[in-house]
């Protein structure tokens, strides 16, 4: 009784963090036919498709019904889908997971893990190798709009959430007053232009750092970290809450079986081409998305903190607000 109140308060209070927090999303007229998979662009297409169509292929003979794969241009892309019903199971990062969770009708079912069984991944802020005036977060603080920025997708959690709060937020520096130019790209996109000097800086993780040392290590040696954010959850599966019971569960076991039973050589070189090398899936909810509500909501206290022309009434009201927030969150995490 106690987590049912809990986990009702924390979602009326984790409603605030957005302008339009739980958007109407349309509801599903039964179970499809067809299963359409969305994958989050942190990569090019022709790169997501190599990694994640045979995956989807063993999927398609385990459910006995078809499974398509959904690419979209940017992250908010697949999380609209969703919303609409024209996605029904997704891979998201936390913050893009929260994001579905919150607007899309979605639910955290399992989760990411690396091939040696540890979970979790880094953001990073990197530069070029060869680069030895920038080898600190100090060294890009200087702020004199000399040098270009690349950072992620706004709804990627270590290309755009992290280091905004980390790196910029904590710091007190506005990227936009700070930089030359800041543009936003996929993580494949920022590395590549850190490594060919397209831009100074940029943000970045250790999976797309890990990917490229395998694919491309040529373009992997020419880039530095410089910053190092602490250990992120690993990345979300999100259904459909409003599929069926029995679909969900088909699913769900699908996933948590994939590498562990059946022809599993097969299954482990699938999954071993994910990313920089994942291993199995493990079981999850949306209890590990509490982390990222509290960074996000961290952020915006600052923001708030640290705006111009709002009075200290104003201030202080919005401040209370999210406090309490984070003071129920505190308690959900505590009884996890």
């Amino acid at each position: 009784m106690i987590r049912k109140f809990l986990s009702a308060a924390v979602v009326a209070a984790t409603t605030l963090t957005t302008t339009a927090a739980f958007a109407d999303f349309k509801p599903l007229e039964g179970d499809p036919e067809e299963i359409n998979f969305g994958i989050i662009s942190t990569e090019s297409t022709s790169n997501l498709k190599e990694q994640w169509l045979p995956f989807m292929a063993d999927m398609e003979k385990a459910l006995g019904r078809k499974v398509n794969a959904f690419f979209a241009p940017d992250y908010a892309g697949v999380i609209e889908a969703m919303r609409f019903g024209k996605v029904q199971i997704a891979w998201f990062g936390n913050k893009s997971g929260m994001e579905a969770v919150d607007r899309a009708g979605g639910e955290v079912f399992a989760q990411t893990s690396k091939a040696d069984g540890s979970q979790g991944y880094y953001s990073h802020i990197i530069t070029q190798a060869d680069n030895d005036k920038i080898n600190s977060l100090e060294d890009i603080f200087k702020c004199d709009q000399s040098l270009n920025f690349g950072i992620g997708d706004p709804n990627s959690t270590s290309g755009f959430l992290v280091p905004t709060y980390y790196v910029f937020a904590k710091n007190d520096i506005d990227p936009k007053k700070c930089f030359k130019t800041v543009r936003n790209a996929n993580h494949e996109t920022n590395l590549m232009a850190t490594a060919n000097k397209q831009v100074d800086i940029a943000a970045n993780n250790s999976e797309q750092i890990g990917r490229t040392k395998l694919k491309a290590p040529e373009a992997a040696e020419k880039i530095k970290v410089i910053w190092t954010s602490p250990l992120i959850p690993s990345d979300p599966m999100v259904y459909r809450k409003d599929l069926s019971k029995e679909l969900k569960s088909e699913i769900k076991a699908f996933f948590l079986s994939y590498g562990r039973f059946g022809d599993t050589e097969a299954a482990r070189k699938v999954l071993a081409n994910i990313s920089d090398g994942q291993g199995f899936f493990m079981e999850s909810n949306n209890t590990q998305l509490y982390p990222i509500r509290q960074l996000a909501l961290f952020k915006d206290k600052i923001k708030i903190m640290n705006a111009e022309g709002a009075s200290a009434a104003e201030k202080e009201e919005k401040v209370t607000m999210i406090d309490k927030q984070l003071a129920d969150l505190d308690i959900m995490v505590a009884n996890q």
